[in-house]
């Protein structure tokens, strides 16, 4: 029986990578001269940690994130920027959670949508992920066509594709 797993992950490699490539860029730029920053990947925490001695540096320094993400194909709605924490003597922090998994309310609607159509595919919710089985793969890669299409504000992968 053909199915398909529905997940929602980011590559930390490609990430590690972009991050580095800021580092270079900051260094490198004329309008950071003598602004000390500094930004960090925390994989444990699936976070990272951005530090600037300008409050007003901290939004070019996320801009040129998610360029450098757009480069290494990581999608930038993997990142969830929390608030800017202005912290002691001028420094500002802010820490942007990596998304992982797809969330219970989005596995709901996914499941919702796809037992809307009609097509002869069974939906199961495993924990942050949905496996997809059904008896042809046809079906299967229509399911993936539609999702494709969807905006969840998240990046869906499929993978485990089983014929």
């Amino acid at each position: 029986m053909p199915s398909l797993d529905v997940v929602s992950t980011a590559d930390l490699q490609a990430l590690d990578n972009a991050i580095n490539n800021v580092k270079r860029e900051i260094s490198t730029r004329y309008d950071f001269k003598n602004v000390k920053s500094e930004i960090t990947l925390d994989r444990k925490g699936k976070c990272i940690h951005i530090v600037t001695g300008d409050g007003m540096k901290i939004k070019p320094i996320i801009e040129i994130l998610r360029s450098q993400c757009l480069r290494f194909n990581v999608d930038p709605r993997c990142l969830d920027l929390k608030g800017i924490a202005p912290a002691s003597l001028g420094i500002t922090k802010v820490d942007i959670k990596i998304k992982d998994g797809i969330p219970r309310e989005t596995c709901l609607e996914i499941v919702k949508l796809i037992k809307s159509l009609k097509v002869k595919v069974q939906p199961t919710i495993l924990d942050d992920h949905i496996r997809i089985s059904g008896n042809k793969i046809d079906d299967l890669q229509e399911i993936m066509r539609l999702l494709m299409a969807q905006d969840y504000d998240l990046t869906l992968q499929f993978v485990n594709i089983k014929r």
